[in-house]
């Protein structure tokens, strides 16, 4: 517990203590994001390369952290093997992905390119790392997935939770905050388990958000921009396909009732949710699902004459209450719960979508 709490203020303390320089200099050199008509709601310029320190303060609070030797002898629930099999994995992956975000905040990458880069992290993690959904634990009746699909549904995953995080970008502290959610959450579920290395991962993204938080909710000083989204991205992908795959046996018996992909899922519950709308959206105008526009969940909370702050907390509440919805739900029936927990989680998004504008806001207003 001690590890994970210096994990998490080593990341804390980097985050603010650094990102007031890395502002000044954003600004000096221009490395800003300027508004655009497509499906940016901010109106003035801001620096976007906040991702470097959420990149900095959770690989330093990991690496710094990570468990000894003497601790691994006295761990049970995990061995120095696989937990250094799987560090070293993804902190090439992280890098990878940072330096791809760091040029595509700056300067730009085309799609093709971002698309192959995608797939290398993936090769990476699921072949190389073996990081992997292998069941799904009585969801859909299934049980165990042959090799093929488990490669083709965590290569599928991985690329749903990346992009998710980086469409839901859109409103200050609104990424970082639900990321901040996500990251305590798991980090407390693998602290309960035992498992010390990802309990530690987790806890240094969430001291990063934390800090970053300060900088980046309304009205914000510097966005995360793809650096940071990515950033956040492949971590959520690896706590949650680990959750999925984690031996049951070490979950606290008070806590094996609750479907492990069940809340792997609702923990992502809002960049899933919005995502899958948004994609189902588009696809019905006959639209490419990449197609930039202002039809995110927060958009449409922002015609209601949300500001930042009030959408961003909407949401932190909405993301939390699916949480705790999903240890409430039917415990012996794993599909039950998917479609008990699946309801309330698209139908409250969907209720926003539905209920009427009194009346629409003009694009000053809406900006």
């Amino acid at each position: 517990m001690f590890d994970l709490i210096l994990g998490f203020l080593t990341a804390f303390g980097l985050v603010m203590v650094a990102t007031p320089s890395l502002i000044k200099v954003a600004k000096l050199k221009h490395l800003v994001d300027e508004p655009s008509e497509a499906r940016k709601v901010h109106s003035r310029s801001v620096p976007t390369i906040g991702g470097i320190m959420l990149f900095a303060g959770t690989i330093i609070a990991y690496s710094l952290w990570f468990p000894s030797k003497g601790e691994f002898q006295l761990g049970i629930n995990y061995d120095t093997f696989s937990a250094l099999e799987e560090f070293k994995y993804l902190v090439a992956s992280m890098f990878i992905l940072f330096f791809m975000g760091v040029k595509d905040d700056i300067i730009g990458v085309s799609p093709t390119k971002k698309l192959m880069i995608h797939l290398v992290v993936a090769f990476i993690l699921v072949f190389l790392a073996d990081i992997r959904i292998t069941s799904l634990h009585g969801l859909l009746t299934i049980d165990h997935i042959p090799y093929t699909y488990s490669i083709i549904l965590s290569v599928f995953t991985y690329i749903v939770i990346v992009n998710a995080m980086n469409l839901i970008d859109g409103v200050d502290g609104l990424a970082a905050g639900i990321g901040f959610i996500a990251s305590t959450t798991f980090s407390i579920w693998f602290f309960r388990t035992g498992d010390l290395p990802l309990a530690l991962l987790a806890a240094g993204l969430s001291g990063s958000l934390l800090g970053f938080l300060f900088f980046n909710f309304n009205p914000a000083k510097i966005f995360m921009g793809d650096s940071g989204s990515l950033i956040i991205g492949v971590t959520l992908f690896v706590l949650a396909v680990n959750m999925i795959e984690h031996d049951l046996s070490t979950v606290p018996v008070q806590m094996r009732g609750v479907s492990k992909p069940v809340l792997a899922m609702a923990i992502l519950s809002f960049p899933l949710v919005d995502t899958l709308r948004v994609f189902f959206y588009r696809a019905l105008k006959g639209k490419s699902p990449f197609t930039a526009d202002k039809n995110h969940t927060h958009h449409r909370l922002m015609q209601f004459g949300l500001g930042h702050k009030q959408v961003a907390l909407v949401l932190y509440g909405y993301n939390i209450l699916i949480i705790l919805f999903t240890f409430l739900v039917p415990m012996n029936s794993p599909n039950l719960s998917f479609i008990l927990v699946g309801l309330l989680a698209i139908g409250l998004i969907q209720l926003i979508f539905i209920i009427p504008l009194k009346k629409p806001l003009k694009k000053p207003e809406l900006e």
